[in-house]
This record gives C-alpha cells, sequence and structure tokens, in this order.
C-alpha cells in the first residue's frame, strides 16, 4: 500500500514539472525555466538565444551577461551557443528556505544596443531531507484518571522539503493504549495527537514507550523516529481549563526583543498544589522556540528574538498549562505579524554606457536598473526620478525595470559630465527612499574651430635682421580636448597669388611661432601681410584664418648722399666768389640725401677743414656756405674746404664733400688764366721721369749681381772635383798606378787603401765608374810614366788589394755615396 501510494505522488510531481513547463512563456516579458535542485555544477537548463529570437552567437557579439537580483550568481551563460548551465550545485532549501514556489530571478544584458530581457528559474524540490524530531525522548505525564477520547498533542516533525517531498503523515507503532490521530495547521507543518482509547492504570502499567513515525511524500519516501515515554500519574481529578481554546495576537515586525504579544491564563478547580499551574510551550518547532517565551507564572507571552514579515508572516504556537499534579491542558496561539514599511526600495544597476558622446540623439540609452521593495503590501507603488534638473529621462521599460535615457542636448564644453542622482522612493508610511549615483561622462566631439586670441596681429621687425629670426606667435584655442584640441598652424598665399611672402616668412606648425627667412630691407619694403590658418586634429577638421601684418622698421644703414657738389669728377669743382663780396655772401650750397627715414635721414652739416677756418661758414641745417666777413688782398686766392655730413641714427653715419673756392675779382680771365698754368706745370714736371730712370737701374744692378754669384758658384764646383781626380791613371783600364804614385822602394804613396770603387764585376757593365765618367775627362798619360808589365805592376801593389772586386776601409766614405 505505502509503495502504490509513493507512485501515485512521484507521478503527481512529474504532471506538475510538465505543465509548468508548458506555462513558462505564458508571460511575454519573462522567460521562465525550471531544474530540479541538487543538480550538479555545468547542467544544462535551456538554450536563452533560441527562446529570446536571437541568431546564434549575437549573444557573444553584442556582449550578453547575466544580472542576478540577488548578489550571487547561480547560472551562467556560453554566449557562443546561448546554453544556460548551472553554476554550481542548487540547494533549494539553503536558497528559499519553506518558500514554495522558490524562484531565482536574473536578467539577460545585452550591449549595442543596450538591451535587457527578464527571465526566471524554477527550482524543483527533490526529496533530499527526511523528517527530523527536534527532541529524541519526549516525556508525557498523563493521569491514570484521564478519560478515554482525551488528546495528546505531540512534537511536530521538521522536514526542509517542501509539497510532495514534505512531511506527509505519521504512524505510531502498536500498543493497546493509544492511536495516533494527524492533524493541520493553518501554517506550519502536520502534527500528531495522541488519542487515549483504554484507560491508564498506574498500578498495572506505570510506563508506555510508544515509537512515533514521521513519513515525507517523496519516491522513495524518506522517514524519521522519535521514542515517547508515557508515565502514568496518579490520580487527579480536574485538569486545568484555558480561557480560550484559540488566542489570536498581532504584533508589528521590527519589535524589539521583550515585546508582549499576548496572555494567556488557565484553571483549575483542584486545591493545593494540584491547582498550581504552570506555562510552557512545548511541543512547538524550534523556530517559534527561538522567537517566542512565555512566563511560567502568569502565561505572558514575549518576543524572544526578531519577527520580520517579509520571512514569516504568521506563528501558529501551541501553549501547554500543567497543574501540580501533571495533568495539562492545551490551547493555541495565532500571532500575526503586522508589516510595516521598514525597508527602503533597492536600485540594481545592471548596466551603464559611460562614455557617451556630446552628439548623442534624444532617447540614448544610458544605463538601465531595476527597483524592489521587500514591503510588499504597505510599501506601495515605487517612483523613480533625478534630482535636479539634468538632460535625462527615466523610462520605464517593464515591472520595475527601467532605463536612464538623454532628455536633452548634451555639450561637453559647457559641462564634462554629470553624476545623477537615481531616487526611488515608495509611497508607504512612512515614504521610504533610496539614491543611487551614476556617473556619466562625455567624450568629446569635434564641433568647436580654433579661435584666435586677437582680431588681428600686428607685428615689428627690424631690418637687416639675421635670418630665421622669431619676430613673434600667434595663437588660438579649442574648446574641445585631446586630438580635437591639437592645432596645426600653416600660412596662407594671398588672394592676389603673389607667392613672395613665403620667401620673407616661415610658421613654426606646433606652436604658431613665425620666423623671417631673410633680412629685410626697410629701403625695399615697409610693410607686408599675410593669413594664417589654425586647423584641429579632428576627424572632420575645424578651422580659423586670421591677417597678419608686419612692419619692417628702420635702422640707420645709409650713409649721406652728396648731391653737389659732385665729387666721383675728375677734375675737382670749383666755386667763385667775388673778392669785393659782403658778410654773409651765399657761396654755395652743399646738398645731400639720406636713404634712410626718421631720425635716421636728418642731416646736419659741419665744416671740418678749411684754408681759411674764419672766412667761411656752414649752416648746420641746410648746408649753406656763406662768408663771414670780408674778403682782403692776403686771403689766398684758392681756398680748399672739407664739409661733414651726419645723420642723426644710432650710431652715426657721415660723409665728406670737398670744394674749392676760388677768390677773383672778376668770373672770367683769372679763372682761365689759372687752369692754363696748371696744365703747363703738369707738362713741365720732371718727377716722373727721374722715378722711371731708377727703378730701371736698380733693375739692371739686382740681375747683374745673381749673375755674377751663380757664376762663382759653378766655377768652385769644378775646382772642386778637378782636385779629387787630377790624372786618368787612376781609371786606365788595365788598372795600372801611376809611377808618380810609386816611390823608389816600391812603395805607395797613398797613406791607406783608397775606398772608392776601382773595379767592376767581369762582364758587368754597369758600375759606379760609369756614373763617374759623366763628370770626369779621359786625361793624357804623362811623359814620365814609364809602363810596366801587369807582373810588375802586381808585384808593386799592396798584397791585400784586390782588383777584381770592388774594396772599401773603414773610415773613407764610398765615392759613389758622396756623388749619388
Amino acid at each position: 500500500m505505502a509503495a502504490l501510494q509513493g507512485k501515485i505522488q512521484a507521478n503527481r510531481q512529474i504532471v506538475v514539472l510538465l505543465l509548468f513547463l508548458c506555462a513558462s512563456e505564458g508571460d511575454a516579458g519573462t522567460v521562465r525555466y525550471s531544474v530540479a535542485e541538487e543538480m550538479e555544477s555545468g547542467s544544462f537548463v535551456a538554450n536563452v538565444a533560441k527562446d529570446l529570437g536571437l541568431e546564434t552567437g549575437e549573444l557573444l557579439a553584442r556582449g550578453a551577461r547575466l544580472v542576478s537580483d540577488d548578489s550571487k550568481q547561480h547560472f551562467r551563460l556560453h554566449r557562443k551557443t546561448g546554453d544556460l548551465f548551472v553554476k554550481e550545485k542548487l540547494d533549494r532549501e539553503e536558497l528559499c528556505g519553506k518558500a514554495d514556489p522558490c524562484v531565482l530571478g536574473f536578467e539577460i544584458v545585452l550591449e549595442e544596443p543596450l538591451q535587457s530581457f527578464r527571465a526566471e528559474v524554477r527550482v524543483f524540490d527533490i526529496n533530499d531531507n527526511a523528517p527530523v524530531f527536534p527532541h529524541h525522548r519526549p516525556l508525557l505525564k498523563i493521569p491514570e484518571s484521564t478519560p478515554l477520547g482525551s488528546r495528546f498533542p505531540l512534537q511536530s516533525a521538521q522536514d526542509l522539503d517542501v509539497g510532495l517531498n514534505g512531511l506527509q503523515n505519521y504512524s505510531l507503532s502498536a500498543n493497546a493504549y493509544f492511536h495516533l490521530h494527524t492533524r493541520f495547521r493553518s501554517h506550519g507543518p502536520k502534527y500528531a495527537e495522541l488519542v487515549l482509547i483504554k484507560p491508564l492504570d498506574r498500578e498495572e502499567q506505570p510506563q508506555v514507550n510508544l515509537t512515533l513515525t514521521a513519513v515525507d511524500g517523496g519516491s522513495p519516501a524518506k522517514s524519521g523516529t522519535v521514542q515517547i515515554f508515557v508515565m502514568v500519574l496518579d490520580v487527579n481529578d480536574n485538569v486545568p481549563q484555558f480561557s480560550r481554546l484559540v488566542y489570536r495576537a498581532q504584533i508589528l515586525e521590527n519589535s524589539p526583543n521583550g515585546s508582549l504579544v499576548i496572555s494567556v491564563s488557565a484553571t483549575d478547580v483542584d486545591e493545593g498544589t494540584n491547582r498550581e499551574i504552570a506555562y510552557s510551550l512545548a511541543q512547538n518547532p524550534e523556530g517559534i522556540l527561538q522567537t517566542f517565551h512565555i512566563n511560567s507564572e502568569n502565561g505572558e507571552i514575549r518576543l524572544r528574538g526578531p519577527v520580520d514579515f517579509e520571512d514569516v508572516e504568521n506563528y501558529d504556537i501551541d501553549v501547554q498549562a500543567i497543574d501540580g499534579g501533571g495533568l495539562s491542558a492545551h490551547s493555541k496561539v495565532l500571532v500575526e505579524v503586522v508589516d510595516v514599511n521598514d525597508n527602503a526600495p533597492d536600485v540594481l544597476v545592471t548596466s551603464i554606457s559611460s562614455p557617451i558622446p556630446e552628439d548623442s540623439p534624444l532617447n540614448t540609452v544610458v544605463a538601465l536598473f531595476g527597483v524592489r521593495d521587500r514591503d510588499v503590501r504597505v510599501g506601495g507603488k515605487i517612483t523613480c526620478f533625478l534630482q535636479g534638473d539634468l538632460p535625462f529621462v527615466i523610462k520605464p521599460t517593464f515591472r520595475n525595470s527601467y532605463s536612464l535615457v538623454t532628455g536633452g542636448a548634451l555639450d561637453r564644453e559647457k559641462v564634462p559630465g554629470y553624476n545623477l542622482t537615481i531616487v526611488a522612493m515608495d509611497t508607504g508610511i512612512p515614504k521610504l527612499s533610496t539614491e543611487t549615483i551614476i556617473e556619466v561622462l562625455i567624450s568629446d566631439i569635434n564641433d568647436n574651430p580654433p579661435v584666435f586670441k586677437e582680431a588681428s596681429y600686428t607685428l615689428t621687425v627690424r631690418e637687416n635682421n639675421s635670418p630665421a629670426v622669431f619676430i613673434g606667435q600667434v595663437h588660438a584655442d579649442d574648446l574641445d580636448s585631446d586630438e580635437n584640441a591639437q592645432i596645426a598652424y600653416s600660412l596662407l598665399p594671398p588672394e592676389s597669388g603673389d607667392l613672395s611672402v613665403f620667401y620673407y616668412i616661415s610658421i613654426n606648425s606646433d606652436n604658431g611661432k613665425l620666423y623671417a627667412l631673410r633680412s629685410m630691407d626697410y629701403e625695399a619694403i615697409q610693410a607686408f601681410q599675410f593669413v594664417v590658418k589654425a586647423v584641429n586634429g579632428g576627424p572632420l577638421p575645424l578651422s580659423s584664418q586670421i591677417t597678419v601684418r608686419v612692419i619692417v622698421l628702420d635702422v640707420n644703414d645709409n650713409l649721406p648722399m652728396i648731391l653737389y657738389p659732385l665729387q666721383n669728377s675728375t677734375s675737382p669743382c670749383n666755386d667763385l666768389v667775388p673778392r669785393a663780396a659782403e658778410v654773409g655772401y651765399l657761396v654755395t650750397k652743399v646738398v645731400a640725401v639720406d636713404g634712410d627715414s626718421g631720425k635716421n635721414s636728418w642731416l646736419s652739416y659741419e665744416l671740418l677743414k678749411a684754408t681759411d677756418l674764419g672766412l667761411f661758414s656752414v649752416g648746420r641745417q641746410n648746408g649753406e656756405i656763406r662768408t663771414l666777413r670780408l674778403i682782403s688782398e692776403r686771403d689766398h686766392m684758392k681756398q680748399k674746404m672739407v664739409i661733414v655730413v651726419r645723420d642723426h641714427g644710432q650710431p652715426t653715419l657721415s660723409t665728406t664733400a670737398t670744394l674749392n673756392i676760388l677768390l677773383v675779382d672778376g668770373f672770367s680771365d683769372p679763372y682761365v688764366q689759372l687752369r692754363d698754368q696748371s696744365k703747363r706745370e703738369r707738362k713741365t714736371n720732371p718727377s716722373t721721369k727721374y722715378l722711371v730712370i731708377s727703378l730701371a737701374v736698380l733693375s739692371c744692378l739686382f740681375l747683374f749681381s745673381v749673375t755674377v754669384i751663380f757664376l762663382i758658384h759653378i766655377y768652385q764646383k769644378i775646382k772642386y772635383r778637378q782636385k779629387q781626380f787630377t790624372t786618368s791613371e787612376h781609371f786606365y783600364y788595365d788598372c795600372s798606378f801611376p809611377s808618380h804614385l810609386i816611390d823608389g822602394q816600391g812603395a805607395e804613396t797613398l797613406g791607406r787603401v783608397c775606398p772608392y770603387e776601382v773595379g767592376s764585376a767581369t762582364g758587368t757593365s754597369n758600375s759606379e765608374f760609369r756614373f763617374l765618367k759623366r763628370f770626369m775627362p779621359n786625361f793624357p798619360v804623362p811623359s814620365g810614366v814609364v809602363e810596366r808589365s801587369k807582373g810588375e805592376n802586381e808585384s808593386h801593389l799592396p798584397s791585400n788589394l784586390d782588383l777584381d772586386s770592388p774594396r772599401r776601409s773603414e773610415g773613407c766614405p764610398r765615392m759613389s755615396d758622396e756623388y749619388m
């Protein structure tokens, strides 16, 4: 019978599982799956990509990830295939406790574009826990006079499983006194009661031992047992009576420990110790004993631990009253936990896209987040909003899920980033709210052109500057950042097409510094202008232009130039002054100009030298030459003046002019006679002739001296060689010595062997004598020399003289060495 019942329960579980799977797609906004607890890590759950209608590989391409409702991830997603797997072994009792169904929620978040899907996995219970009794040896004291049909509640067995796998039934070992009756609690597990079916007789059997078995509905079924000891007491006629069979109470969640829940009371009509009643919370689950305690004397039930509506909404408490004789009565206390708004909403940010471009269109998704409130009944509806007036908007996507999107224009140059405060507020009493800050940065785009600091630039440079000299700098700013703010400078050709400006000016493209490429000449060009272009470095470059004017400053680099009188003619210019001229008579005027400008071209005139410094004066400003006094007969007829002309530059430059002034009685005859006289003087002047003759004589003397010295040198050299080689016998072919070199006894007059090479190897035509013969003649043999035979000659020669080979003695240099 038990096996049949187990099969029926197993079939019911399978049917329920199939019905849940069929209904998993009932809600279009949420994808639902189911798994059994205790599945191994890596167990397959479902193919998410297929269920969401996504293409293979789209999850990988869009960076899909899972965001769990709680802080722990229970599943993992294979983004390439779209398969969902169990990340670690699931224990339904640890995850959900006694809650049924046990549902784990999460979101599947996709990027580019930002999108999320809601998914839930229900964890089905398996029969992995057996019923357990909290007390191993409970003791019941029952008076022997207890009437038949009396009921005695027993402690409940605890089974962590739920549904069919939870506690289903109790069984009692065979005995003659009791049978078992199973009862249900409105909130809590089943419990058993012993029903007395035979009167007890302490004298016959003072103690009854029973075995209580708790069985769950799993397949196969699991069970737990406990031994119950029934002690039969002597007769106590009256049992305690509670004022109520069921007590009801309410208590606010989060009430402090020690708070009074309710007071129960029972009375006993017996006398003495039999009427003394003690209260207890026997036969209650461990959770109730940890949360409540009762005063054994007055029956007050108070809190021992915290109560939380979100965990347990109702408590079913069994209260026992025992009199002094051991008789007991039981009553039930139903405690309802009243929910209060004690939990602020939670904001769970699942994804943030930051930074975002400043040109993002309206309704660009910036972040995805969800909200939840554990105070379901009193928290009410949750509202979300942003603090401050910001260009962002919160929009709902589905239940308790929202997206943060752009709601206005963004400008990074004004606001580079935002700290967005998301406020989630419930409607409970009091209202509770949560603030979550999201940082959103704005990335730059190239939307600002470079801006020059000035409307135009005017630069100055002195003429005669060095090439590549720095003359100034232009600068532009760009409100953008990074490469969009990097500015490059360049020169633009003028509209006229004249490119000559590029021969004068160069610009550094990085910093806008301007340089003069060549030396400027103020007299050639006084000013010029050009256009500088500034371009930023963005993908679509923006530019600005500005006009730069360069003014060349004059320096004093030109000497004053004399226009009159002319200074480059072969004959000087003469001015005539009548001797009858009055004081202040205008003789002439020196006219000069200066190529510079300003102060550098201001000229002043001054008399530097003169034949008579007291006769004439020069106007400092105009260069006019006037007489200072009357001309007398003693004044020389020819007056010479040197006028210096200076400018006012720094440093001062000057030029001199020479003037000849003739003092005459008339303007024609004397002047002509003076010119004829000077010509005759030039014709009769003999100085030039004498100079030429002197140079010719000196040249002849020099050449004659050089020739004499050379001849003397040649003569001395020839004489020296004649002394060394006075006769030709030394070079005679038969090698005979002349007689004047031998005395009467046949001894040589030479004091030592001559070191000269006097012979050569036989057959050798190249000897050192060939070298000597070029200088020495073949002298005739003197008459006093007597020819001697070869043998005779050889007898008079020294024994150590070898005529067939070259010889030389120590201390004598070789002739060949001397003349070669």
